[in-house]
């Protein structure tokens, strides 16, 4: 059922937005000079994805962006949240750029800045070229290096037309899924000794927000997973778990950029020189982009025997999905519980609206003055509908009501991007979830617009009507 009442007001000059990544829609996986990255190698290993599918042509957004581009100017939003594939633009990960390969990102951003739409491209959103992941990918620290060359080489031919960067997306989930757990690429089940990754990712960013600036890119910001961890009781012994879980999935990706240090007791497993890569990882940044979906419930190791979060079926690989619905390995310190009385989407994910203002409110207490302004770069479901999909409308509903209350705090929020505009390939899940205001057949390649779309178009343009009628009272 479509809400009855229209959104609050949200300030002017909010940013409103929809997100995608590279390797999720765009296929064309082997054309125009295009070369491999790991998770195209990682499709390829036999039970890897849950229904067998690949990402070869995906949503065939490399072809049809000139369609995709114009659904965006119908939903009537301000930015679009997209990234660049590194493979696409520098095939091994270093050397010249692709001129295929970067024309097709000029081409996209030059649509998006005629549509008056603002582009807002991410740099890594997990598909490190093949070549760098065979040398050891993110374990090692001259992928940090190469990605900054990579970063200095895109600025220079876009900086002129992108009005907002975005360096890493979600490292937390590149760091536990790919190298610690083994359930996404590159596949490594390394445990604590995938920290390294963490690291250079971090390294990586830092380096790449220099690069950028001394290219006079302007307004960069990250893409960090985040979420409030509850402990599932009053126990010494399950609270201390949940603080972990919350030292390793948050603060471990929060506290070198926007304090300059990493949580005590996981410091001593990052790779050194620790202190000089410090000053980079923490350059300023212009805002801060949280992705929100679920918050967590967490004990000790022993209050558990299976998969976290309960009746997932298999494993959970959506954006900002944490450990949810992964078999938690007896090495670590903590187990994941379901959340009680919670409606769940139709990824298994609970509906918790308020756990997105909660996330506001912990990243401010914790970091004061440190924490940039925000933007909620990600936060959306999926849902089996498609296209009367009124559970994702009311989703979308709350957490936008809930989002104003944290602006109403006080709290700097500058913008709000949905994931996502097109359903797509949703990585190790494959075709099998549906997070897009759009739906697409995956047999024709059919973009039909849900009722979900309809409906953010038309909140966007109360939205517009409401800045409009406030300029003109401010005007009288």
């Amino acid at each position: 059922m479509t809400p009855s009442q229209p959104l609050p007001a949200f300030p002017d000059g909010f940013l409103w937005g929809v997100a995608t990544s590279a390797f999720q829609i765009e296929g064309a996986v082997a054309e125009d000079g295009r070369g491999p990255s790991s998770w195209d190698a990682f499709t390829r290993e036999p039970g890897r994805i849950k229904d067998g599918s690949d990402a070869a042509v995906a949503t065939d957004h490399y072809h049809r962006w000139p369609e995709d581009v114009a659904l965006l100017r119908e939903l009537g939003v301000g930015a679009y949240r997209f990234s660049l594939s590194w493979p696409r633009l520098l095939p091994t990960g270093t050397g010249p750029l692709n001129a295929p390969g970067l024309d097709f990102y000029d081409r996209l951003v030059d649509a998006l800045c005629e549509a008056g739409i603002q582009p807002v491209p991410t740099l890594f959103h997990w598909d490190t070229p093949l070549a760098l992941e065979e040398r050891g990918g993110w374990l090692l620290r001259d992928t940090a290096l190469r990605f900054a060359d990579y970063a200095a080489e895109v600025a220079a031919r876009l900086k002129d037309r992108v009005a907002h960067w975005i360096t890493l997306n979600e490292p937390a989930e590149v760091t536990l899924l790919g190298y610690g757990l083994g359930v996404h690429a590159p596949g490594k089940r390394l445990l604590f000794e995938a920290l390294p990754a963490a690291h250079h990712q971090l390294l990586g960013h830092g380096l790449a927000v220099r690069a950028l600036r001394a290219e006079g890119a302007r307004s960069i910001g990250v893409a960090n997973s985040h979420g409030p961890v509850h402990a599932c009781s009053d126990s010494a012994a399950d609270t201390g778990a949940a603080d972990f879980y919350d030292t390793l999935t948050n603060r471990l990706f929060a506290d070198p950029l926007l304090l300059g240090r990493y949580p005590e007791g996981l410091a001593e497993l990052l790779p050194g020189p620790v202190d000089d890569d410090l000053r980079a990882i923490a350059e300023p940044l212009d805002w801060y982009g949280v992705n929100y979906y679920q918050p967590t419930l967490v004990g000790a190791a022993e209050s558990t025997g299976g998969p976290a979060d309960g009746p997932g079926d298999g494993i959970a690989d959506g954006p900002g999905a944490g450990f949810a619905g992964v078999d938690i390995p007896a090495e670590l310190p903590f187990a994941l519980h379901e959340m009680p009385g919670r409606e769940r989407t139709g990824f298994g994910w609970a509906v918790v609206p308020e756990g997105l203002p909660e996330t506001l409110r912990i990243l401010r207490a914790r970091y004061g003055d440190r924490l940039p302004p925000v933007m909620i770069t990600e936060n959306g479901c999926a849902y089996p509908d498609r296209t009367e999909d009124s559970a994702r409308i009311a989703f979308l509903d709350a957490h936008l009501r809930e989002l104003h209350t944290a602006l109403a705090e006080g709290i700097d929020v500058r913008g709000y991007f949905v994931w996502s505009l097109l359903d797509n390939f949703e990585w190790a899940e494959g075709c099998s979830r549906r997070f897009g205001l759009v739906h697409v057949d995956y047999t024709t390649l059919e973009r039909t617009p849900r009722a979900s779309f309809h409906w953010f178009r038309r909140a966007l343009s109360a939205q517009r009507a409401a800045g409009a009628s406030a300029g003109v009272r401010q005007r009288e």
